[in-house]
């Protein structure tokens, strides 16, 4: 499947297991990315949100690896780290939404075999049958799952100790403002409207706070910069207090099936300090939970960076972010009563600016997977420590400007 040659680099660990049959085929790997990573189609069409093909896709995958070397192993240690794809023809597929991202079929035709069956069958039999033709690809396979099921093993202990610390900490946790509404609500109609803020420090949490809504927005406060977790494992999401409370809010220490928010936002200073924070917090989320990035819940607050009104009539306001906007909105106001104020962080801002910042009009970027690059291959280079490729470019692009002597 070139899909999945695509998505994959020098990261992975073995080379691609590749499945074909009537009406069926499928493709495997596994990389150093923590999670489960799948693509799937049904007649050709992508479905982005799985479905039952998926489902059965990842049960078949279990039961192969099980059956070949007859252990049974835990089925999250198979399926950390995976890259898979596959994708089947059935007759008059049937799609949980009219935007057929799922699949809901449980037959390959009206009165047919089950689907589930065939799919955990085929994928099975021929995973199995691989590895056997093909004892390096094998080896390696394994080499992954009991590097899976060690680091399973080595996080149960400083599980129960970093949830320990964490529900104590909730108890008077001055980190997160709560909000009333969460998008587990089933019947709640506001749980599409929930969000939390990822906020740098006590001013700028402080205001947000202030200017909320409090039913369905919350804050979560940083202490300054957070450790870089490139490059680490998952025992510092409960090792480190601040990334274990931050999963702890969110409650997506399992997965996204108890998510509390429809959209988590880095809110940060549109500084140097701010844009490091929030490669850092960007880090995070799609080192250990790359989930929450593919189904489009990670988001940046774009913050003005000036503010042009009429300082006798104030009701005359711009909100500007860039220099084209704000020269633009200059014009609009009698330079006599002009007044442009420069936002150097968001603490700057008064709970009526941030009231209308994060209100009906508010500016979010979302935070999206790379189409036609590694993401190991990013992370590495924004965020290894001094890669040989990013030192060349800043040598290559450093400029330096001559000071007029006064």
């Amino acid at each position: 499947m070139d899909l999945l040659h695509s998505r994959t680099d020098d990261t992975i660990r073995y080379p691609v297991i590749h499945c074909k049959g009537k009406d069926i085929e499928f493709a495997i790997t596994h990389s150093n990315q923590e999670g489960e990573h799948y693509f799937s189609f049904v007649n050709g069409q992508h479905t982005t949100q799985g479905g039952t093909h998926q489902a059965a896709f990842r049960e078949g995958l279990v039961k192969g690896v099980r059956d070949h070397f007859k252990k049974e192993y835990d089925a999250s240690d198979v399926r950390n780290c995976i890259v898979g794809a596959v994708s089947v023809r059935i007759q008059e597929p049937v799609f949980e939404s009219q935007t057929k991202t799922k699949l809901g079929s449980t037959t390959t035709a009206p009165n047919g075999p089950a689907l589930r069956t065939w799919i955990v069958d085929f994928v099975a039999r021929e995973l199995d049958n691989y590895l056997h033709k093909n004892e390096d690809t094998a080896k390696k396979l394994l080499e992954r799952i009991n590097q899976n099921e060690k680091l399973r093993k080595e996080l149960a202990g400083v599980k129960k100790l970093a949830n320990e610390r964490a529900k104590k900490a909730n108890l008077n946790n001055k980190k997160l403002r709560d909000c009333s509404v969460h998008l587990t609500d089933a019947k709640n109609p506001l749980k599409s409207e929930t969000m939390i803020f990822i906020t740098e420090g006590n001013s700028a949490s402080g205001t947000i706070t202030t200017a909320r809504n409090p039913k369905t927005q919350a804050v979560f406060s940083l202490r300054g910069k957070p450790k870089n977790s490139y490059g680490l494992s998952k025992k510092i999401v409960y090792e480190n207090e601040e990334w274990n409370l931050l999963q702890a809010a969110l409650n997506i220490e399992n997965g996204l099936e108890d998510l509390r928010y429809d959209k988590v936002i880095i809110a940060t200073d549109a500084d140097v300090d701010g844009m490091h924070i929030r490669l850092l917090v960007m880090t995070f989320f799609l080192q250990f939970f790359p989930e929450l990035v593919q189904e489009k819940h990670l988001y940046i607050l774009q913050a003005p960076l000036f503010r042009v009104r009429n300082r006798k009539d104030k009701k005359k306001t711009f909100y500007c972010y860039d220099e084209e906007e704000r020269d633009k909105a200059a014009k609009e106001i009698n330079k006599k009563d002009l007044e442009i104020t420069r936002f150097k962080g968001l603490g700057e801002m008064d709970s009526e600016d941030f009231k209308l910042l994060i209100g009906e009009n508010m500016h979010l970027e979302t935070v999206t997977m790379p189409n036609d690059a590694s993401l190991g291959k990013l992370l590495e280079y924004y965020m290894g420590k001094n890669t040989q490729s990013r030192q060349d470019y800043i040598v290559e692009n450093l400029r330096t400007e001559a000071v007029e002597e006064l």
